[in-house]
């Protein structure tokens, strides 16, 4: 069966953006981006692939299920699809995403979705590539969390989940050092 993995960056108060919805205060470093996109290849982006000489294939991933405000930069960007490579889901109650056959657009049940996603017999995880409030109303169908913790303090902003009613245990799998000061966190469900 497949997994729900929310892999995401955030701040060391939790935050995954400012109150705006921006992460640029994440430090971006070449080499850290190396050492993540080593090991999460399908996770960088279809236009800056090449640029950053990736090209491996997916290790973790197969499939990427988003909300709006995840995918915006995407679009402000001019680009219509981030993830192609990928089966990209984007969960929103907005009826206003451009087409793309690459993106698959759920306007209710995102529950429903991934448990269907979880369900089917082949293929690698499920991405949940954010964002907070998505992050919280499938908080009970996570199964492990990968967090890239930057040394930043956002003081508020966009939580790393919002709305969790029951408190959630976690144990820690793995815990591995990146340069920068970023650390790549590993939890499983307890």
């Amino acid at each position: 069966m497949r997994r729900l993995v929310y892999y995401v960056a955030t701040s060391l108060d939790g935050f995954i953006a400012d109150p705006a919805g921006d992460a640029s205060a994440f430090p971006v470093a070449p080499d850290t981006l190396a050492a993540l996109f080593a090991e999460y290849p399908e996770t960088c982006p279809a236009h800056v692939r090449a640029a950053l000489g990736v090209d491996a294939p997916p290790r973790h991933f197969d499939t990427v299920v988003m909300g709006r405000a995840t995918h915006q930069p995407a679009l402000d960007a001019g680009l219509t699809s981030a993830y192609p490579h990928l089966r990209q889901y984007v969960v929103t109650r907005r009826e206003d995403l451009p087409e793309d056959p690459t993106v698959t657009v759920v306007h209710d049940d995102p529950v429903a979705l991934v448990r269907a996603l979880k369900a089917e017999e082949d293929g690698l995880d499920v991405w949940l590539c954010g964002g907070g409030d998505l992050a919280g109303q499938l908080l009970d169908e996570v199964d492990e969390l990968h967090l890239k913790v930057n040394p930043v303090l956002l003081g508020e902003g966009v939580p790393l989940v919002r709305g969790a009613a029951d408190p959630a245990a976690w144990r820690l799998a793995s815990s591995t050092p990146l340069p920068h000061g970023v650390l790549l966190t590993r939890y499983v469900r307890a």
